[in-house]
């Protein structure tokens, strides 16, 4: 299911976005400050090129590329 990113309170979008950059980690050489990558995040909610999706075999949330959470969505209907 995908999640409308404004229809989350702002403290739970900060803390949804907080726990994905930093699952993320630095592995990729990025050494940016954490607030950097929320912020980078959050522009590319904004834009709609990621979006937040439940995974409810999972029980969890994950940010992803728009296109790959559309397919996602159409393949769980």
């Amino acid at each position: 299911m995908i999640i409308p990113w404004k229809e989350l309170e702002s403290e739970t979008l900060e803390n949804l976005i907080s726990e994905f950059v930093s699952r993320h980690g630095t592995d990729n050489g990025d050494e940016s400050t954490l607030e950097s990558r929320i912020n980078q995040v959050m522009q590319l909610l904004r834009s709609g090129q990621v979006m937040i999706v439940w995974d409810s075999a999972l029980e969890s949330t994950n940010i992803l590329p728009a296109d790959e959470a559309r397919a996602l969505h159409q393949d769980s209907e």
